[in-house]
């Protein structure tokens, strides 16, 4: 089987798929660096989880039984089977598209577009993941001959969250969160649009504003801007707020925990306030996402739908109505919206990658896990503390 690991984030997605091979001795897993501009940081990674590495130039050259992406560089050029997932929450985000001679067409849907998933006139996936029935109407409008390889599979992270609500007091200890304290998960994706973008200064705010006594900051910083800026660079920019006691969490930490840990999430049009509504947080939108986000996606459903930090009001009043007017339920259909087969992901993915190897699965049932314990970046900007499970 080949994983094609276009960036940070895509690999992070394909170490939940690539787990559930992990116990059969039949299948041996060969990762390979995908071209993407956001490459910057994959072979650390690969590195980092000791996978046998196959360069791009022969990777494309080999014939494989399975190969499985969560981006799209290159893939016309693999000889194998192969499996496309989504790498944020389902497929939200909005992007142009340029045609001949250089006008701009309409905007469409990353990795659901015909731009994406067929070229000369041929579907390139096996099997194009989705992970809720209602963006098969998605796919229909905009790649219609794509509809064939679709399969509603579930999501992921949505499952691992759930599974790992038991482990919210080790997060929180790992996180060094005192059990009155209320954690505040700053999240942004990445671009001029995105909450580090456009208010990069929010985060020193937060930290001189809200009371001690009661608040803690972390921040989830998408891996794009870690390994577009580079990582020397991040720790520099936030030299100040790590001394202002910041729980930065670096790039190669799971993420998914801090979501958990956290009481608020404070965030932007990116994935990760989306599933910040699986964990039952307060969410508050930091400005607008404008044309970024499809409407129909369940980001697109947090966006009309969740309050916004006014940053021209005073920020521990914003957070005490946040809390004040939350309740569990709150962004239940925003959570609906995420995923169709909630708790099945692991179930359906594995029996859709035997399917197209062609063989027998093993007789365990896979479950999701609780996700590893986040650990954060210190003053120095070495890792200050690593949580164990």
């Amino acid at each position: 089987m080949l994983v094609i690991v276009h960036t940070v984030t895509s690999g992070q997605r394909l170490l939940d798929v690539v787990g559930l091979l992990a116990a059969d001795l039949r299948v041996q897993v060969v990762f390979t660096i995908g071209p993407d501009v956001f490459s910057n940081g994959v072979a650390e990674l690969l590195r980092r989880i000791g996978g046998v590495t196959l360069p791009w130039h022969l990777a494309v050259r080999e014939q494989f039984d399975l190969a499985i992406c969560a981006a799209y560089g290159g893939i016309e050029n693999i000889h194998a089977p192969l499996v496309v997932i989504p790498h944020g929450a389902g497929y939200n985000k909005l992007v142009s598209r340029r045609l001949d001679g250089g006008a701009v067409a309409a905007r469409g849907v990353y990795g659901l577009s015909a731009q994406e998933l067929v070229r000369d006139g041929t579907v390139v996936p096996s099997a194009i993941v989705l992970a809720h029935d209602a963006e098969r109407g998605r796919l229909a409008r905009s790649c219609p001959e794509a509809v064939a390889v679709a399969e509603v599979v579930g999501d992921a992270s949505h499952d691992r969250l759930v599974a790992s609500s038991c482990e919210r007091r080790a997060y929180r200890r790992a996180l060094r969160v005192r059990d009155e304290h209320e954690l505040v998960a700053v999240t942004s994706t990445w671009g001029p649009g995105s909450l580090f973008g456009r208010h990069p200064g929010l985060l020193r705010r937060m930290l001189t504003e809200l009371p001690r006594d009661r608040y803690r900051i972390a921040a989830l910083l998408h891996p794009n801007i870690w390994f577009g800026h580079g990582i020397w660079q991040i720790r520099t920019w936030l030299a100040d707020c790590l001394r202002y006691e910041l729980a930065l969490v670096p790039p190669e930490a799971d993420w998914r925990g801090v979501l958990v840990a956290a009481d608020h999430v404070v965030g932007d049009h990116g994935s990760a306030a989306v599933y910040g509504t699986v964990c039952g947080a307060s969410v508050l939108l930091v400005g607008d996402a404008g044309d970024d986000v499809d409407p129909e996606s369940a980001g697109g459903l947090l966006a009309s739908t969740a309050p916004r930090l006014r940053l021209d009001q005073p920020l521990p009043a914003q957070l005490r109505w946040a809390a004040a007017h939350h309740h569990p339920g709150r962004h239940a259909r925003v959570v609906a919206r995420l995923t169709s087969a909630p708790g099945r992901f692991d179930r359906n993915m594995r029996r859709l990658m035997y399917r197209l190897m062609r063989l027998p699965q093993p007789l365990t049932v896979p479950r999701a896990d609780p996700v590893p314990a986040p650990y954060l970046i210190g003053v120095s900007g070495h890792v200050a503390f690593k949580g164990r499970r």
